[in-house]
């Protein structure tokens, strides 16, 4: 069974994918920018921090994922020169000589999480069978194998750039050893 092209959309949107770009240490807003006056669909995930002055409060919202950005778009449609020429890009993120798309369900999660507002933090890239430590409370410095994540933690994980994101109900911080 063949799947049927929606001709009501173009075929560069159809095959567009979901990329992560390394920009230049803080230029993931500006880089971002920049690919949206291009005509790219963007995603900058953004993290919302109080932070504090001797005179008042506000909101400053910094990167979740220092030095990336995400853009979607049809690689085979010779954008790849155009993006490098893009003023703070470091490269598509590849693996093998070959950049790697990103799952949209990943970015959608993402998306979903951010938007509500839900309590998050950057958390490491663990997987399963990986040596870890116990960071905090009264089992800290314990070390041990990663069997399973536990019910009490999700964790939404983008392999492309191996970072994850943490909504920590209750437990214990793990770190990589």
């Amino acid at each position: 069974m063949t799947a049927a092209l929606n001709l009501s959309v173009p075929l560069s949107i159809q095959t567009a994918q979901w990329y992560s770009i390394q920009t230049r240490y803080r230029f993931e807003r500006k880089v971002t920018a920049q690919l949206q006056r291009k005509g790219l669909q963007t995603f900058l995930p953004l993290l919302e921090e109080l932070h504090r002055w001797s005179d008042r409060r506000q909101p400053v919202y910094i990167p979740l994922f220092s030095g990336y950005t995400f853009a979607r778009f049809d690689l085979s449609a010779g954008l790849r020169i155009e993006l490098l020429h893009t003023e703070g890009i470091i490269g598509l993120i590849k693996f093998r000589g070959v950049a790697i798309p990103i799952p949209a369900k990943q970015i959608e999660d993402l998306q979903k999480l951010l938007s509500r507002k839900a309590p998050c933090s950057l958390h490491a890239f663990l997987k399963v069978g990986q040596q870890v430590r116990i960071r905090g409370g009264c089992l800290d410095g314990l070390e041990g194998i990663l069997e399973q994540r536990g019910d009490k933690n999700l964790v939404i994980s983008i392999e492309s750039i191996q970072r994850a994101v943490a909504i920590t109900i209750e437990g214990y911080e793990l770190e990589m050893i």
